[in-house]
């Protein structure tokens, strides 16, 4: 299915607020990276982000209501002149929330908390990360990994390294 954006949608899937839902979707979106092109790490990168997102969605937004689900699309665009784009949107149902609301996990009276740094490690973890509130209720998390050669990637790493 082409969407107006020029991103083809490879999974668009409601999932149950269950922690099961967690390992489905992973999965899921693991084999869709996998058709992407990402290599092992990189699709343990989205893996990880994935699982935060997840976990975030059924556990404080949808706070494990099994009336409410979790709404995953992902999608690859490939647009000139930027490199193409593997785009994972996750929206739960619940009452949303503001970005800066939330602490800094890596302040000093975070750093102990038990919970607390899903989004840092989504961020860590992806290329982009946008989080917004959506209508009527919940919030929406898109994540985006860019597919690039993997030799780009390297000539990058070498370049820093060399500084």
């Amino acid at each position: 299915m082409e969407l107006d954006t020029g991103a083809k949608q490879v999974l668009d899937h409601h999932y149950p607020s269950t922690l099961e839902s967690v390992d489905l979707a992973e999965d899921e979106i693991l084999k869709a990276a996998e058709q992407a092109g990402f290599d092992e790490d990189e699709r343990h990168r989205i893996g990880m982000a994935v699982r935060e997102c997840m976990v975030n969605a059924v556990v404080h937004g949808n706070r494990y209501n099994r009336n409410k689900r979790v709404h995953i699309s992902v999608s690859v665009e490939k647009s000139e002149p930027a490199s193409p784009r593997f785009t994972i949107r996750i929206t739960d149902q619940g009452e949303g929330f503001e970005v800066h609301d939330v602490p800094d996990p890596l302040h000093d009276t975070n750093l102990l908390r038990h919970s607390g740094r899903g989004l840092f490690l989504m961020g860590a973890f992806m290329d982009d990360m946008k989080v917004r509130k959506v209508s009527p209720a919940g919030t929406e998390v898109t994540l985006v990994k860019n597919i690039g050669p993997k030799e780009n990637h390297e000539k990058h790493e070498e370049t820093v390294n060399e500084c």
